[in-house]
This record gives structure tokens, sequence and C-alpha cells, in this order.
């Protein structure tokens, strides 16, 4: 055997750090194993596992931030809409990327779009009575069902898998039909699957939305990240896919964490609809004593009572990238591209070694390359893989915990470095090695 761990270390690291069952661990705890097998053996893990981003902070909002922090906006508490500045960029920013129409004061900064989905949940299904649950197109984001799980709001899925095109609209009307579904939920770019949803299937879904009253909210984690297509440049086609071409039921979810790689200061916007913003709902105004309209509701009576605002100095740097990434002085596509070249080459490694692209096609291409992509092995299912894998050395999260139905592990890409590719390379020679296929 070539493994780079025993099967003793690990169940007994495993057991150390409380994790019950390592082949449905969830993020956390498969950092937490890998990080300990690291710190007991001294060999470097090749770390697939947290979608933490790998590349620098922008300069711009560095320097931005500290700027604002010297004006002295830390002395005073943000305001629970957001400052005007980032408000008014993140309007032209939607207009000049996703050519949408959003005016400034639907345009919400939120600490994450983690936050941000918390507060959309908690909206979307407050706001009409019987409608209070959540579908998810998945795989998806393991943390937005922990999010429902303490909200006590209950949900429903599916793998988009075999459903891609226009089967998609039987499939999302079996469920939006049944009248309870509140708000639809995915990613595009997708986390963990890296598909993209095409615009035959958003209009599907925007479709179907309007048709059953259901809010969409799409997370674009991975703004303009599908590197087959020139998205990126201001106010020029190709413009980023989203359903909100096609139904005003929406908020869109942009996240500084991955586009400017500025995870750490945790700030995110959250573009509601106008139509859907100036939208009033009796249960919301008899629930929170206030106005009932979708949009001060959303910002006064729900994310302020979450949050309190979000951090000033945060809101100046994401205004600053945003307004420099529309004048063209940020080219932030060019900045994550090294995403999309780790990809290819680790996925080639993987290939050349038995193992295959779980989720490896959109409707009409290959699946591109970029922050995520899927393995699987014959004949293990996706918790076996996960578990083998730790056992040399490459740590990943198992599909099962994402929504999916299909056998693999969600790799990510951010974390990969130069020096760890003919590591790689050795132990999946290895892998293959000790587990020929028949």
């Amino acid at each position: 055997m070539s493994r780079v761990f025993s099967e003793e270390l690990v169940n007994s690291v495993a057991k150390e750090m409380k994790v019950a069952d390592l082949a449905n661990a969830t993020i956390g705890d498969v950092l937490l194993v890998a990080s300990r097998l690291e710190e007991l053996t001294g060999i470097p893990f090749i770390r697939m596992d947290q979608g933490s981003p790998g590349l620098p902070a922008n300069k711009i909002g560095i320097e931005a931030e500290k700027k604002a922090l010297d004006r002295g906006v830390g002395s005073q508490y943000p305001a629970a809409a957001g400052v005007a500045e980032l408000k008014q960029a993140a309007s032209r920013f939607v207009k000049a990327f996703i050519d949408i129409d959003i005016s400034p004061r639907a345009c919400l900064p939120t600490t994450g779009s983690v936050a941000a989905s918390f507060g959309a949940f908690i909206a979307c299904t407050q706001r009409i009575p019987g409608k209070n649950k959540v579908l998810f197109i998945d795989p998806g984001f393991p943390i937005q069902k922990s999010q429902l799980r303490i909200l006590g709001i209950e949900w429903e899925l599916f793998d988009i898998h075999d459903f891609r095109g226009e089967p998609l609209r039987a499939k999302l009307e079996s469920f939006l039909s049944k009248g309870d579904i509140a708000a639809v939920v995915y990613s595009n770019p997708n986390n963990p699957a890296w598909i993209c949803l095409e615009e035959s299937e958003l209009k599907i879904i925007g479709e179907l939305a309007t048709k059953y009253d259901v809010i969409v909210l799409e997370d674009q984690a991975y703004f303009c990240m599908d590197f087959r297509h020139a998205f990126g440049r201001p106010y020029q086609p190709p413009f980023v896919p989203t359903v909100a071409r096609y139904t005003d039921n929406y908020i869109l979810m942009l996240s500084a964490s991955k586009i400017f790689s500025y995870a750490g200061q945790r700030i995110a916007l959250a573009c509601v609809s106008d139509k859907l913003f100036d939208t009033q709902y009796p249960a919301l105004a008899a629930r929170y004593e206030d106005s009932g309209v979708f949009g001060p509701t959303f910002i006064a009576s729900i994310m302020y009572m979450i949050t309190s605002g979000c951090t000033a100095t945060t809101q100046y740097a994401m205004a600053e990238m945003l307004e420099k990434s529309i004048s063209g002085e940020i080219n932030f596509v060019e900045d994550v591209r090294e995403y999309e070249r780790r990809a290819r080459r680790m996925k080639q490694i993987f290939t050349d070694h038995g193992f295959s692209i779980v989720y490896d096609k959109d409707v009409t291409q290959q699946v591109g390359d970029g922050f995520f992509f899927t393995l699987g092995y014959p004949g293990l299912t996706g918790g076996e893989l996960l578990r083998e894998l730790m056992m040399y050395g490459v740590s990943s999260i198992s599909l099962s915990t994402t929504g999916s139905e299909q056998q693999g592990v969600r790799a990510c890409t951010s974390r990969m470095r130069e020096e760890l590719y003919p590591v790689l390379e050795e132990r999946m020679k290895a892998f293959q090695e000790d587990h020929l296929l028949k």
C-alpha cells in the first residue's frame, strides 16, 4: 500500500476531532481532520475542502478602506440601508456587467452573501401565508440548509443533473404547483459542480417564478467566472446570464469574497428587483408593525436585526472596487483567471489516474474550468472516496452533503500551489495503483 496516512491514524484523528462519520463530514469537519493530520505528521495536505480565496485581496479595496478609517467613519453607526456611494456603485455595476436596471435604493450591502441569504429566507417565507418552504436546485451550498435549520424553515430539493434544459420545466413545476414554495435557490456558476445554467433554463425558472409568485435567490458568488465566455467587459456583451431578464421576482447576491478576493472583510450585496422592493405584503405589515413593503421591511426590520448594518469601512472598499471595475481600472475577471488554470491542471492529473468528472456537461457544451470541479472514481461512493483520498493526503467534501444524488466529491482549486502539482501527481499515481479497476 502507498497511503500517506494509515487508516488507523485517520480514524483516530477523526475520533479526536469529534467527527462521527468522516464519509458525511461537513467542510469544517474535514478541515479539522486534515489540519490535525498535518500538525501531527508534518506532511502537507492537498487542500481541496474549503472554498476560501487563494489569491491576494484587491489592493484598491484595501487602500479605500484605510482612507475611510482615516476619515473617521469608524466612530459612526453605518446606515441600515448602506452608504450611498456603495448603493450607487452597485446599481451601475449591475448595469455594466449584467445589463439589468436596479435602482440604488434596492441594492443592499450585507456582511457576506451568507447574511444576505439568511435575511432573504426570512423575508421570502413570511411575506405570504402558506408560502413557507424553500426549494433548492441542487447541488448547492450546504450552509444555506443549515440556515434554514436555525430558522425552522422547511425545504425541498432536487438534483439538476438529470433535468437540464427543457426537462427542468416539468421538474420545477412539480414543486411550485403545490403552492407552498416561497423561494427558489441556486448558484450560477454552481457550487459545487461548476455547471452553469443557460439562458433557456433561466427563462424557465423566471417564467415559473412569475406564474407561481415565487422569489428566486440567485447566488452569483462566482461572478463572471464562466471563463468560456468573454464576460466582464463593462457595458459590452456578452452579459452575465441571469434570471432577472425573465422575472421581477428576484434577489441577486453578489459577493466580494471571490470577485475581489476580499473574503476576510465580509461584504456582499443583495440586489432586489425594484418591483419586488416596492411590493406591499399585509403579512409582513402585521408581523413587523411597519409598512409591509418588501424592501424597507427586509432592510430595517430583518437585516438590521441580524447584523445592525454592514461595516462602514468595508462598504467604502466595495464601492471603490466596483467603480474601478466599471471604469476598467480593475479587470477582476483576469485577476481570478488563475482558478481556471489550476482546475485544468488538477483535472488532468485526476483523469489521467482513473477519475472522472461527475458533472461534466452543461446543456450545449462541456462544463468549464474554474473554482470548483467534481470527481468520481469507479466502485466508490462519494463518502468512500472522501475517506480514501484523505489517506492519500487529499481533502475534499462528499457531494452527498450538497444535495447531489451523484457519487463523488467536490474539489476546490483555490489553495493549490505550484509546488503541489508534482505531489498531487505522485499521490494519485499511488491511489490508482492501490485501486486498480477490474
